[in-house]
């Protein structure tokens, strides 16, 4: 019996300045109705004129953030409880960014220090293996909590999450392609999650761009070299979807980082191996189907020799 392959799931630089989606979109031969989320974009949700435009005004928005605000008018208990979630959420991962700063510091002054060459490579991956046990230990601490937020009330259940999961599952069924675009990440998760867009997507070709990219990936990294409040450390913010695993998205790396800086980007892809670094500039695209990448245009690869080369992606598997 042949394996119906799956639909591709595309991730893009930024299309705001220098949009490429439509060129993506015709590429896969993409020609139905698209479905768009611009929940990251919050209050401004529906300013999405020029991204209609672009796509040929066959577009329908599913109005994720505004309907989540509905669902919690309609559900004032869930709505108490999911503000509770994320209050916890908050304070772990300030816990954890107090954790791993002293982690990351520690690892800078181990490697600056002089030592005969076998003791310093066994104390620097030592100290690199202490950053890589946090944060694993706060992605599924993270993932825990989601879990059990869903088991304990039910989120499947409940008539207003179903009533809404299933209009959104009836605008899909007319739509041939989903279209997730950027802004506040944690905003974009949080709607994902209570519309059960995991199971909701698996049919269809996603196009993601921007925390939009960053929400389907299986963790989410906030990333910036020089960021404004300060000396940038990049964090693990959160699970994603996880329709693209073993991939770690960095999107507008022209903006977020010195790939002259060997050393960071060394340290930044061998604290997330086996997961691959791949960053996304403007113009740039990735094509990722049944667990391979068949095609790429100007994507970077971070390596663990600190350089940033051209992802050549010729059906390469993925490493989970």
């Amino acid at each position: 019996m042949t394996k119906t392959p799956r639909p591709a799931v595309v991730l893009l630089g930024a299309q705001r300045f220098d949009p490429s989606l439509s060129a993506a979109v015709s590429e896969l031969g993409v020609a139905g109705r698209i479905a768009t989320i611009t929940a990251g974009w919050q209050e401004r949700e529906s300013e999405d004129e020029e991204l209609s435009a672009h796509l040929g005004d066959r577009t329908v928005n599913l109005r994720l953030h505004a309907r989540g605000d509905e669902l919690f008018r309609e559900d004032p208990e869930l709505r108490d409880a999911h503000r509770e979630r994320q209050g916890s959420l908050r304070h772990r991962q300030d816990f954890y960014r107090i954790r791993l700063e002293h982690e990351l510091e520690a690892d800078r002054v181990i490697r600056s220090r002089a030592a005969p060459p076998e003791i310093l490579a066994e104390q620097v991956q030592a100290s690199l293996d202490g950053i890589r046990e946090l944060d694993q230990w706060h992605l599924g601490l993270c993932a825990r909590i989601r879990t059990e937020f869903e088991t304990r009330w039910d989120l499947a259940n409940r008539p207003a999450v179903m009533r809404h999961r299933r209009e959104i599952a009836e605008i899909l069924d007319g739509c041939e392609a989903i279209a997730i675009a950027g802004g506040h990440v944690a905003t974009l998760i949080n709607r994902l999650s209570v519309f059960g867009f995991a199971d909701l997507v698996q049919h269809r070709t996603v196009f993601a761009w921007s925390a939009g990219a960053m929400a389907i990936s299986d963790r989410v990294v906030l990333f910036h070299d020089s960021p404004p409040q300060g000396p940038g450390a990049s964090e693990i913010l959160d699970a994603g979807l996880g329709l693209i695993p073993g991939v770690v998205v960095l999107p507008e790396p022209e903006h977020r980082l010195h790939f002259d800086r060997k050393d960071r980007v060394q340290r930044l892809v061998r604290r997330f191996e086996p997961a691959i670094c791949l960053a996304l500039p403007a113009r740039s695209r990735v094509t990722w189907r049944d667990g391979v990448f068949s095609s790429a245009h100007d994507v970077m690869q971070l390596r663990a020799s600190g350089r940033a080369i051209p992802f050549a992606a010729r059906s390469r598997k993925v490493t989970t």
